[in-house]
């Protein structure tokens, strides 16, 4: 019978994978028969499986490569810096809206009416005199309240029809002008018309100031700047370098009286000084390198 075919260390120092075994006869003993393998096919044999270890071993480096790779640049992308920045700047108020108001209580309502009309020509009169121009007075329809008699004691009505004890009437007025200072002044001199028998209330003036959507655009170039001015400070500090933007919010508008403290997460819009101040701010990350 035949073993074989199989490798094995042959006397010259060749393995020789063509030799077989052959026995005779089951009472003989197996000797080794040479089939005439070469020397030639065992190089080749040697150099495929060198070749096949080199290829091997250069793609798993390769694989290596590919697959580190992104793992650092992952990494190197986790390290970022957040930041805050913001800008300051003082506006003066160049709109401002004053209002004021009016009333007359008369026993019977065409009283009452005729009273508040001649009230209006005064009221009018007066701003003119200030020097409120006619175009920029606005006088709202006059409303009218009817007053009952109650009982001193439970403030209820009296009677079953009510009686009624007379009528008021409410007429307000609005000015708006770009001269702020000569708003402001009026505002406060107004209840000289209370000496001509009108019964006057002046209320607070507005203050507004109408270019505060262009000056928003260089507000927020400002905050910007000084988020990158401070993320590479603290980088600096810590040895790293300040690369690309990550992302960038913008905060909410603070605009408050001067040197106020005052700040609100939903922002503040102060209408009630003429010199203000105006804060911006944008939330920036960065990434670290």
């Amino acid at each position: 019978m035949t073993i074989g075919p199989m490798l094995e260390w042959c006397h010259d120092g060749v393995w020789n994978s063509a030799t077989r075994w052959v026995v005779r006869d089951p009472g003989d003993r197996a000797e080794r028969a040479p089939t005439g393998g070469s020397e030639i096919e065992m190089n080749i044999f040697k150099n495929t499986v060198l070749v096949s270890v080199v290829i091997a071993s250069l793609a798993l480096v390769l694989c290596t490569v590919i697959v580190s790779r992104p793992l650092d640049e992952f990494v190197s992308a986790k390290k970022s810096i957040a930041v805050t920045g913001s800008a300051k700047k003082q506006i003066r108020s160049d709109l401002a809206v004053w209002r004021g108001s009016f009333s007359r209580q008369e026993d019977e309502l065409a009283v009452a009416y005729k009273a508040i009309k001649e009230d209006l020509a005064k009221v009018r009169a007066y701003l003119i005199q200030k020097g409120i121009d006619e175009k920029d007075i606005v006088f709202n329809p006059v409303s009218t309240e009817v007053m009952y008699i109650h009982d001193p004691e439970t403030l209820r009505k009296l009677g079953k029809t009510q009686q009624i004890s007379g009528y008021r009437m409410y007429q307000s007025v609005e000015v708006t002008s770009r001269d702020v200072d000569k708003i402001t002044d009026l505002s406060r001199e107004a209840p000289e018309l209370i000496d001509q028998g009108v019964v006057f209330q002046s209320y607070p003036p507005q203050y507004v100031y109408t270019k505060l959507n262009d000056l928003k655009v260089d507000m927020l170039a400002e905050a910007a700047k000084d988020a990158t001015a401070r993320a590479t400070k603290i980088a600096a500090a810590s040895g790293a370098r300040v690369g690309f933007l990550r992302s960038a919010k913008m905060g909410v508008f603070q605009i408050t009286p001067l040197n106020s403290t005052e700040v609100s997460d939903y922002g503040i819009n102060d209408v009630s000084s003429v010199e203000k101040e105006i804060t911006a701010v944008v939330n920036a990350e960065f990434s670290l390198q």
